[in-house]
């Protein structure tokens, strides 16, 4: 009976840790997100052969203006200089205001798939680069954004 509630604290630390197999990085805004500010994320791969998921996330506030937020992406392998450039436009509220992120207080988080069992091209460096395209020069109300990156499930 010891050994099972000895081993009950050590179940509990593992299953509140995040996977080992999930990196996030996050970038700071501070609520004015400028649009000629590029946020770069750099990451290194080391297996390749276990396809990827890649998810941002953004932090955001009341301060907010609007129900979505659209990114331009720009996906670089670093070995290689190989650029993919991606238009995205994500929803962060219901139609009636209501922030869709999770969290207690003002600030919400929401995740955001990007791409889903990717499979990178090789072991090495690569780098996402993450700007606002919205309407405004300087965007209000984002707090942070980042990536995560996890591997995908079987």
């Amino acid at each position: 009976m010891r050994k099972i509630l000895g081993l009950f604290p050590l179940m509990l630390l593992f299953s509140c840790n995040t996977s080992f197999n999930e990196e996030v990085i996050m970038n700071s805004i501070d609520n004015k997100w400028n649009k000629k500010s590029e946020q770069k994320f750099n990451f290194e791969v080391s297996d390749p052969q276990n396809p990827k998921n890649i998810i941002f996330v953004v932090r955001n506030n009341n301060e907010y203006p609007y129900s979505n937020i659209r990114f331009i992406v720009n996906f670089t392998d670093m070995q290689t200089k190989k650029k993919d450039t991606d238009t995205l436009n994500y929803i962060l509220a219901k139609p009636n205001g209501e922030w869709l992120g999770t969290g207690f207080g003002d600030t919400k988080e929401t995740l955001f798939q990007y791409k889903l069992n990717y499979r990178f091209p090789a072991k090495g460096k690569y780098e996402i680069g993450l700007t606002q395209a919205m309407r405004n020069d300087i965007l209000p109300g984002i707090e942070d954004v980042g990536v995560k990156i996890e591997t995908a499930k079987p």
